[in-house]
């Protein structure tokens, strides 16, 4: 696990970096405030060790901006101050440190109450990954993927950019169920989902959308390579065969294909997918239909 420890006295990181020598971690620093937000952004570390007393932006400035950052808020962070004033120590926990160490540094309790932070930040992150993922696919869910997408659309109109979205749904996936029964219907989600993954590029976010349905974000795509993608995707699903007593299921898939730079909201751009997709149903499945 990483720890960032931000504190401009030199000192004082050499006495930390002693400190946790053996707690198999890798530890960064930084020596002023700015700098420290700089790394946090990069690094994304799961502890920041915090001076309060740094000149120019302080320690409670520093957490302040951290914890108004969604995707930096949840990294915890424990004070590091000389001072034994318990105003400094409320308003610290106040703006969102989970513990404050004094300094001079006692060896043991700097280890103990680092391992302690750790120990919650892990438990956390297991709390929010199995919270985003599908139990049956073992793919990631539609709260995840909205989430991402979210990120994603406010990313490419601060540096710019583009992404595709496809949606996807199995053909006539209420009639697997009705003639093999639901243990089958599992099975080919499962199926698809794992082929989706490893079809998928590295830089692509797989999700289940719901039901039967699949979405696939692709970054930095248009329309005309999430295209390309899907019909990579159609081809290989297409040869995934589910085996019964004496005959072979055959599943399909039909495909709705938006992207960022016709749409103006990313509602438009999940509606202008779902619509594709519900066109590519109408006209006879196992086809692919992107949006004008």
């Amino acid at each position: 696990m990483k720890v960032l420890i931000v504190d401009d006295s030199p000192d004082d990181i050499s006495v930390i970096q002693a400190r946790l020598a053996k707690e198999n971690l890798e530890i960064f620093f930084a020596e002023d405030g700015v700098s420290g937000i700089k790394e946090t952004k990069s690094l994304k570390p799961d502890l920041i060790l915090l001076d309060i007393d740094m000149p120019g932006m302080t320690g409670f400035d520093v957490c302040q901006i951290l914890k108004q950052d969604g995707e930096l808020s949840s990294i915890p962070i424990i004070f590091l101050t000389s001072s034994n004033s318990t105003e400094d120590k409320v308003k610290g926990l106040d703006l969102g440190a989970v513990d404050y160490i004094s300094k001079p540094f006692d060896h043991f309790e700097l280890r103990a109450r680092v391992r302690a932070a750790l120990r919650t930040k892990h438990m956390q992150d297991l709390l929010t990954k199995y919270a985003q993922i599908d139990p049956l696919t073992e793919l990631y869910n539609r709260r995840a993927l909205m989430e991402r997408l979210e990120n994603e659309w406010a990313r490419i109109h601060r540096n710019q950019g583009s992404f595709a979205f496809i949606m996807a749904d199995v053909d006539n996936f209420k009639d697997i169920n009705d003639s093999y029964g639901h243990v089958v219907g599992d099975e080919v989600l499962v199926k698809i989902g794992k082929t989706l993954k490893q079809e998928c590029r590295e830089s692509d976010f797989v999700a289940r959308f719901g039901g039967e349905e699949f979405a696939v974000l692709c970054h930095d795509t248009n329309i005309k390579g999430a295209v390309k993608l899907a019909e990579k995707y159609r081809e290989v699903l297409g040869n995934i065969r589910i085996n019964e007593t004496t005959e072979k299921l055959q599943i399909t898939l039909s495909f709705g294909i938006s992207d960022t730079i016709a749409c103006k909201s990313l509602e438009d751009l999940i509606r202008k997918a779902d619509h594709a997709l519900y066109e590519a149903k109408t006209i006879g499945r196992d086809r692919i239909i992107a949006a004008e």
